[in-house]
């Protein structure tokens, strides 16, 4: 086994960093909830890390990257030869010396896996049983995540196509953000939606976790080109360049709208520019990248407004910052690739590409978003049906934190005893009924 050993180091690397963002997406979910939530937020996204974890180990790599070519069913999943990893132990992506251990790879995109379905969690905050949580994350991302991830990254239909998406814009954020949206009007509104105030309960969580997002989205982009070159610069300059950009547009949008620049909205505006330049960062010069990050916080500022005109319930906004920020990005790839994959001839429009390309950057985010739509609905029905997906409402009023886990994010009870403030200040609430 051959292998490069500055790939294998960055590899390493990039691959911690994107399992950092999934901590840090937890921090980010759980600083925009309310204080009596913030626990379960936070725990959703680490299920995700133990549910995804172990079904990728099992199925999910063989699922997405192997190939199955005798089989019709090829072009949209992927066969069996390396359930449980056997087949990858001691084998390298390359045998020329250029590449990495095999195991190294399939960590990686296990950590897209893993962040892919614990960014759905933000739409149904508040509300969803845990155990039912869990349920879902390996039902979806078996029927979902590791076909998607098959018919673009692997010898899918869609990648037989020619379509680009370099690191996840169609695989990871359409996919959620539209699988977001159905699991929304599954389970319904939160109680009090539009009549209580549901503000941040700590928008210093929310910077924080911001923060991580950004450093670890350095490895998920720059990571996706899978080596130490030229191309892992570009993704990495174009992601800092669009994710500037589009915090500065989302703060001018809410300046000019609302009179007030926020710390949440320089935090959603950074994320949104992240997603838009994921699936073209590695494809696009830099100053096109100023331009995805332009559009993605100015219109996603916008986008976020949306479950207001048409009554659905995104509790973190994830149909407006992914879904939208998503196609943003891979749409723009049919008319700003300038540096497109060196076996297809597919630069945008804007470089003397012509229409086909760019009709294959609409067709992806439409199937994939459609498909993981349907499928979620379909998911989310069963299990609402089954052992039911929401809880109680009178836990969720109470607040899930408590209620479910038996634990409060902040507990105020030792600094009133130290005599801070009054021994006769609020406290947590008794456990009523633990949820699974």
């Amino acid at each position: 086994m051959k292998i490069d050993g500055g790939t294998t180091a960055w590899m390493l690397v990039a691959t911690a960093m994107v399992l950092l963002m999934t901590p840090g997406l937890a921090f980010f979910y759980g600083g925009m909830t309310r204080a009596k939530s913030v626990l379960n937020m936070m725990m959703m996204s680490f299920g995700a890390i133990i549910t995804v974890s172990i079904t990728w180990m099992l199925f999910g790599h063989s699922l997405a990257f192997t190939d199955n070519p005798s089989s019709a069913l090829n072009n949209f999943v992927g066969g069996f030869d390396a359930l449980g990893l056997q087949s990858l132990v001691d084998t390298a992506t390359k045998d020329d010396g250029t590449g990495m251990p095999s195991l190294i790879f399939s960590a990686f995109q296990m950590t897209f896996a893993i962040i892919t379905v614990a960014l759905i969690s933000g739409a149904i905050a508040d509300r969803a049983k845990f155990g039912a949580w869990i349920l879902f994350t390996v039902v979806w991302a078996t029927v979902v995540y590791f076909p998607v991830a098959h018919w673009v990254w692997g010898t899918g239909w869609l990648n037989t196509m020619g379509i680009e998406d370099f690191a996840g814009g169609t695989v990871v954020h359409i996919n959620a953000g539209a699988a977001a949206l159905a699991l929304a009007l599954v389970i319904g509104k939160r109680q009090g939606w539009r009549k209580e105030p549901m503000r941040p309960h700590n928008l210093t969580l929310v910077l924080l976790g911001a923060g991580l997002l950004w450093f670890g989205w350095f490895g998920f982009n720059a990571g996706s080109e899978l080596a130490v070159d030229g191309t892992a610069a570009l993704a990495f300059i174009n992601t800092q360049v669009a994710t500037a950009v589009a915090a500065g547009a989302w703060l001018v949008v809410e300046k000019l709208r609302d009179g007030h620049a926020t710390s949440l909205g320089v935090a959603s505006g950074a994320v949104a520019g992240l997603v838009a330049i994921t699936p073209a960062c590695g494809f696009v010069d830099p100053w096109a990248a100023m331009v995805i990050g332009l559009l993605a916080g100015a219109i996603c500022a916008f986008a976020v407004g949306l479950k207001y005109k048409l009554g659905y319930d995104d509790s973190l906004d994830v149909v407006g910052v992914h879904l939208v920020g998503g196609v943003i990005g891979a749409v723009a790839l049919g008319f700003l690739a300038a540096y497109p994959f060196l076996d297809q001839q597919s630069e945008g429009l804007f470089y003397g590409g012509g229409f086909g390309q760019l009709g294959l950057q609409v067709l992806g985010p439409i199937a994939v978003g459609g498909y993981s739509f349907v499928i979620t609905w379909i998911i989310g029905k069963i299990i609402d049906k089954t052992v039911g997906f929401r809880v109680p409402a009178e836990n969720e009023v109470t607040g899930i934190d408590v209620t479910t886990h038996a634990e409060t994010g902040y507990d105020l009870g030792t600094v009133y005893a130290s005599g801070v403030a009054s021994s006769n200040g609020p406290t947590a609430p008794a456990p009523k009924k633990v949820d699974a």
